[in-house]
This record gives C-alpha cells, structure tokens and sequence, in this order.
C-alpha cells in the first residue's frame, strides 16, 4: 500500500533518513514508524530502520527515501507528520500526531 495522505513524511525528515542511509552504504534501508504499549502515556512511538518491506505495509515516500508504517499501527497514526527536530534537547524524529488527546513532556508517548 502507498499512501502519502495517510501521513505526511517532511522533507527535513526523509533529509536524515537519507544521510543516514548514505553514511550505512545501504540504498535498501527505509525508515519504519511503529507504535507500541508503554510509556508513561499509554502508546509509545518507535523508530527503526528496515530493508524489508512487508505486504501490510503502508509506504510514504519522499524522493528516494520511504517511510513504513505497518497495519497496526498506521490507525494511530492517520494523519500524522513524521519530521525531524534538531535542538538544544538533541535530536530526533518527531510525530505531529492529530490522534493524541495527551503527550508526555518529551513527546515520545502518548493516549489516545
């Protein structure tokens, strides 16, 4: 499944993915949002990097770089905007999630 208008994938995120793939020597690796139980909210969001792509995938591309989302947890996810935050608290990969009644402080967990 492709779908960019379940999710939005920022330019600045898919930058990151990108230059961290290139730096791997891998052009396979894909960016892979999940969610999870845990966190002091209830759902937590995870990342990883992934060569596989599997059949319930939801892919979001954003030039050469692709973000998966798998069926679980794209439901959480609908409408979500996966970008990449660069700080004085560091850097990461943030979600900007219109499905969230709360968040934590750091922005890692969440309820819905």
């Amino acid at each position: 499944m492709s779908d960019s208008a379940v999710l939005s994938f920022t330019d600045r995120a898919a930058a990151k993915v990108r230059a961290l793939r290139d730096d791997e020597g891998n052009m396979a690796l894909k960016l892979r949002v999940y969610i999870t139980g845990g966190g002091c909210s209830g759902f937590s969001y995870g990342f990883t990097f992934d060569e596989q792509t599997r059949d319930d995938d939801t892919v979001i591309e954003n030039g050469d770089v692709a973000l998966l989302v798998d069926a679980m947890s794209v439901q959480y996810l609908a409408g979500s905007e996966i970008d990449y935050d660069q700080g004085l608290m560091g850097s990461r990969f943030v979600v900007q999630n219109p499905n969230a009644t709360s968040t934590c402080g750091c922005g890692s967990s969440f309820s819905i």
